[in-house]
């Protein structure tokens, strides 16, 4: 699709008023295309006005124009002109025949391996609406939508309203209820065989949806998604006086899906990897969760309530976000989000806002100028850091008044739109504290802050014991050097070694304060013995890096594990996560700190989320070539010590414990007996993931065969088999293994997003420097190339799952550069390639201080 500019839409807006869509979809005109008939009826403001409607930009039949035919021919490039328009009612109608898409946009055609049977659903967001039918494609031209669909007789439909079969079943034509207003970018269709479970809560129809060759997944799960779902909507409802918007409330997990989920009004889609045919952990299961209560906030944020234009994202993705951790915390069994969002996800926008590519949560006017600029915002900093800084804003103005300006905001603009503005007038409105002050301050910057604690005496005195309690002579002074320039409100933990268990820490006080917005220090004396551990920012209230001082860092290299409070732990871990990507910790440092303490651990995500930092960003980036293999040996040691603690209970460790060590092993023999036994010695029983992932390992030591990999897909001849066995296949130390592997990836052209992302990551491994080597020279163009002629989607994957990662080179680095100054990259596939090099750099930085 074309790229709208924002003033273009401005422009538009003025012109057009736009009341209604009519949407016919012909789903059985064979493997190729489908039928689309659009009926728009519009208002023009005034005489002579000329615009344009964007649609497919093949396909086109026929255009008429309150009944009147135009030249198809006339459309250009996705749009068609729309000239000397008089002002008043118009009706325009369009009718094509758009092709099917297999990269997830659009509509998306999908047939499944295990019984052929055909799926397909929409994604029109951001862009990608007119690629189904014609549109006025821009979020503040809402409009309703009713939708009728003609499908395969023994297909159900599923729609943004109640969907209904009509006349005689045999023919397959279905009614969609008629929406209220809503954009154009959350229109949805879903058809499909599908196996459905349905129920009804508060008078209103819910669902859920997967194909049917994963109807026992999804029955077997069934009942915990529905409870999720029900119990995050009556948290919704119990904070917001806007009640759900839509009739009903679909769930559909579809294939082949690029996103987590979209938050199509009564439809949400979701990758339908959240139906989980293997084990996973309780982690796994609290992200579905999470994912659950964001799309579901969306119904409010987002949908109900819009953003004008994109440079909004974070209206709708920051508050998603934050009231999915925050609701899930508040109405089901999930109580520590909040250590899975400090641990795992925030680390995404500390990444993503201290790369050259970063960007304010709520950037300026003219940085978004289009629509192409939009979609580059949708990563960690609108998701991540946007969360964060909504809960330092609770913590900051108060829960109390902060849900009452959100309830200002729904009543203001219901099934409109709204702008940053808007939104801080309804939050002024609601307190007396200076919100536009600090919007300017948290919501228009860039960058981490970073707070560096200084304590005197730097360690404890031989005064009295914790147990003796503070002595009135005794002091410590605690002075912040502030690093940055927003105010935060953050807890501050003051923690000593229990006189009962020298491992174990004791919260003595946490008090909550506040930092003013100027880069400067702040001190403040505390009577008493100072403690064992002083933490700036416990509870993760706010968004900034921390430092320990010396001894608080000593204390936590010994007593980490010790630590009563799973939020307290995960901030400590952040901290040591920043240090070694900042260069002031060695990685084997963090590595003996893992190795250390996470045998004591006894939260998933935690565990997760450090264990992948290791593997993944210090065994395989910031580690040199003759120091992996020790970092290797490291993590497989204390998967071995994780497996053994966990052999009578913690399942979701022993899980996160057995897939680390089947990434990290560097000999076949354990995973040979794993896979001969079809189990590990105590459990688990190795089920298709672990299968895949194990043979994936071999394939990369060069420890398995063509054959074998054939063999295994013959056994799970799924669509995850299917992507199992191209990673195998690329992953093989062979070099015509890796000449087909390339051939598929940048010459075919035939592979779907999903084959090209499995197939890019057995490509590269940092076991075949040498094998792998000679295509660096070859990347870079060919995935320029790549990117111009299959758009958006794939560009991502190929600057993402494609790039050459283990090749930490100073050459890769140059490569990279040159590329950026020479050959004219697409937009999506610059910013992707610059945050890539920047990680580049920042990895061969940490690697020349290491030695």
């Amino acid at each position: 699709m074309p790229v709208l500019t924002r003033e273009e839409a401005q422009t538009r807006a003025r012109l057009l008023d736009v009341h209604r869509y009519t949407v016919h979809l012909d789903l059985t005109r064979g493997e190729e295309r489908f039928g689309s008939t659009s009926v728009i009826r519009f208002d023009a403001r005034e005489d002579g006005a000329d615009t344009f409607v964007e649609l497919a930009a093949s396909g086109l039949r026929r255009i008429t124009l309150d009944g009147a035919d135009l030249d198809p021919a006339a459309a250009s490039g996705g749009r068609y002109p729309l000239t000397g328009l008089t002002r008043g009612e118009h009706e325009l109608r369009v009718e094509a025949e758009p092709p099917y898409s297999h990269t997830g946009e659009g509509m998306h055609r999908f047939t499944d391996p295990l019984d052929q049977a055909v799926y397909l659903y929409t994604q029109c967001c951001l862009a990608d609406a007119p690629g189904i039918f014609a549109a006025f494609d821009q979020p503040d031209l809402k409009a309703v939508f009713h939708t009728t669909v003609t499908a395969p007789p023994e297909w159900t439909v599923l729609g943004n309203g109640v969907a209904t079969r009509t006349g005689d079943p045999a023919d397959g034509h279905w009614e969609i209820a008629p929406t209220p207003p809503i954009s154009t970018y959350l229109m949805a269709v879903a058809a499909g065989p599908w196996h459905s479970v349905r129920t009804e809560h508060r008078g209103i129809p819910f669902g859920i949806h997967v194909r049917q060759s994963l109807a026992p997944h999804l029955d077997a799960d069934a009942e915990e998604i529905l409870d999720v779902t029900t119990r995050c909507f009556d948290r919704y409802h119990q904070k917001f006086d806007e009640p759900y918007p839509f009739d009903s409330y679909d769930q559909a997990f579809v294939p082949e899906f690029n996103s987590g989920a979209m938050e199509n009004p009564g439809l949400v889609t979701f990758r339908d990897e959240f139906i989980y045919r293997s084990a996973v952990t309780d982690a796994e299961r609290q992200t579905r969760a999470m994912v659950i209560a964001h799309e579901m906030a969306h119904m409010w944020f987002g949908d109900l309530v819009t953003l004008q234009w994109w440079d909004d994202i974070w209206l709708n993705e920051s508050f998603a976000e934050y009231m999915g951790y925050q609701t899930l915390t508040e109405a089901t069994q999930y109580t520590d989000t909040w250590a899975d969002f400090a641990v795992a996800r925030k680390a995404w926008g500390y990444d993503a806002d201290q790369r050259p590519s970063t960007h304010p949560v709520a950037p300026a006017p003219e940085d978004v100028l289009d629509t192409a600029a939009a979609e580059l915002n949708f990563d960690g900093i609108s998701y991540a850091k946007g969360a964060s800084v909504l809960r330092q804003l609770v913590a900051w103005l108060g829960e109390k008044n902060f849900l009452a300006g959100i309830n200002e905001h729904f009543a203001r603009h219901r099934f409109a739109n709204a702008t940053l503005a808007d939104f801080i007038d309804s939050l002024a409105h609601a307190c007396d504290r200076d919100v536009h002050g600090w919007a300017e301050k948290w919501l228009r910057t860039t960058g981490v802050d970073t707070l560096i604690p200084e304590i005197t005496p730097e360690t404890p005195d031989d005064g009295p014991s914790a147990d003796d309690g503070p002595s009135a002579n005794d002091g410590w002074q605690l002075t912040v050097h502030h690093r940055g320039t927003r105010p935060h409100h953050l807890a501050i933990g003051l923690y000593d070694q229990s006189p009962a268990d020298p491992r174990r820490l004791t919260l003595r006080e946490r008090t909550e304060t506040e930092l003013p917005a100027t880069g400067s220090t702040h001190s403040h004396t505390h009577p008493g013995r100072r403690p064992a551990l002083v933490l700036l920012n416990d509870n993760d209230l706010t968004y900034t890096k921390i430092r320990l001082d010396p001894h608080s860092w000593d204390t936590a290299l010994h007593n980490l594990s010790g630590l009563p409070d799973p939020l307290t732990r995960a901030t400590v871990w952040n901290a040591a996560r920043d240090m070694v990507r900042d260069g002031a910790l060695a990685p084997a440092a963090h590595l003996d700190a893992a190795r250390a303490h996470l045998p004591h651990e006894t939260t998933t995500p935690i565990t997760h989320a450090v264990l992948t930092f290791a593997r993944t960003h210090i065994a395989d980036h910031y580690v040199t070539a003759d120091a992996r293999p020790v970092a290797l040996a490291t993590l497989t040691d204390l998967c071995h010590d994780l497996l053994a603690r966990t052999e009578n209970g913690g399942q979701g460790i022993r899980l996160t414990a057995v897939r680390t060590f089947i990434d990290s092993a560097t000999t076949p023999g354990t995973l040979h007996d794993w896979l001969q036994a079809g189990t590990v010695p105590g459990g688990p029983e190795l089920d298709p993931e672990l299968r895949w992932r194990a043979l994936t390992r071999l394939a990369v030591l060069g420890a398995t065969t063509p054959a074998d990999i054939d063999a295994e897909l013959a056994r799970d001849p799924s669509a995850t088999g299917r992507e199992g066995a191209a990673r195998c296949r690329a992953a093989l130390p062979d070099a015509t293994a890796k000449a087909t592997a390339w051939h598929a990836l940048f010459e075919a052209d035939d592979l779907s997003n999903y084959l090209f992302n499995a197939t890019a990551q057995g490509f590269w491994q940092p076991e075949q420097l040498d094998l792998v080597q000679p295509y660096l020279t070859r990347y870079y163009p060919a995935a320029v190339a790549l990117a111009t002629r299959r758009g958006t989607t794939l560009a991502v994957s190929a600057a993402t799952h494609a790039f050459p990662h283990p090749l930490v080179t100073d050459e890769n680095l140059r490569l990279g550069e040159e590329c950026l100054r020479t050959t004219g990259p697409t937009p999506t596939l610059r910013r992707r390639l610059n945050d890539q090099l920047d990680d580049l750099k920042r990895a061969l930085t940490i690697r020349n201080t290491a030695d």
